[in-house]
């Protein structure tokens, strides 16, 4: 057998088991946590309220490379429908309109969008820190139907088979063509800019 035949079938045998040196994990659902924070703004905001908003409806996978933490990748899902208005301290009848107006076409529009999903297309910045890693994870967010390349600063540590991934972000809600929310002709309205915040837990 010609040399060049040798080194193919020898590439093809060596890639199942370079595969494996990546260690699969499912995210926790229950256990993991992804809040949005809206802040108001305007002449007479004192009039409104911030808003807390859950995302129980996490999905997704990591694949963890122990060997090179770089070569590790996410891959993350958020159903829509699934994202809860908590904002305490408000009337039940007050809630629920800001969950439709949430809900609505202005906002998420959930009918049209029904996912956000994001994935990782590179880890950098790694760096050990307290018996686990700080690094940056690169990668494409899908939101109302746009996608952007964001960085996530983020702090990653393996407890037994459970995996904590922890981190926060601002997002502008004009990038992806939502409207933030105005009242009384602007007097009260909501920021532009978001804070999410989570805590994603994956299990081997």
């Amino acid at each position: 057998m010609h040399w060049t035949a040798w080194l193919f079938w020898g590439a093809i045998l060596a890639a199942p088991a370079a595969a494996q040196e990546k260690l699969p994990y499912k995210i926790d659902a229950p256990k993991s946590k992804l809040e949005l924070n809206v802040y108001r703004e305007g002449a007479f905001r004192f009039l409104g309220h911030d808003h807390r908003v859950a995302a129980p409806g996490v999905s997704g996978t990591v694949q963890l490379d122990p060997a090179s933490i770089a070569r590790s990748s996410v891959s993350l899902r958020v159903e829509t429908k699934s994202l809860r208005v908590l904002d305490p301290g408000v009337s039940e009848k007050d809630r629920r309109e800001v969950q439709a107006t949430m809900e609505g076409k202005k906002v998420l529009d959930v009918a049209r969008y029904p996912e956000i999903t994001f994935t990782s297309t590179g880890v950098s910045e790694v760096k050990s820190a307290g018996g686990g890693y700080e690094l940056t994870l690169t990668g494409e967010l899908r939101l109302h139907g746009v996608v952007k390349t964001i960085r996530l600063p983020v702090r990653l540590r393996a407890e037994g088979r459970e995996l904590r991934v922890q981190g926060e972000t601002l997002l502008r809600q004009t990038d992806y063509q939502m409207t933030p929310v105005r009242v009384g002709g602007g007097a009260v309205k909501v920021k532009d800019q978001l804070k999410i915040s989570f805590e994603i837990v994956a299990v081997k």
